[in-house]
């Protein structure tokens, strides 16, 4: 079974782009995989195994 998880990405304006591939990888070290990213970012749907 799958859970899933929305985020709403707040990024600010410097570093836009390493903010966001920081705030994936954090996710991502707790066993997130994206399963879709909307356009401009602004909201990205994660996915996991809900029985790790």
């Amino acid at each position: 079974m799958k859970e899933y998880k929305v985020i709403i990405p707040k990024l600010g304006f410097r570093n836009r782009q390493q903010n966001f591939e920081d705030l994936l990888n954090k996710y991502g070290r707790e066993g997130w995989l994206v399963n879709h990213i909307s356009q401009e970012w602004a909201s990205v749907v994660l996915e996991r195994d809900k029985n790790r």
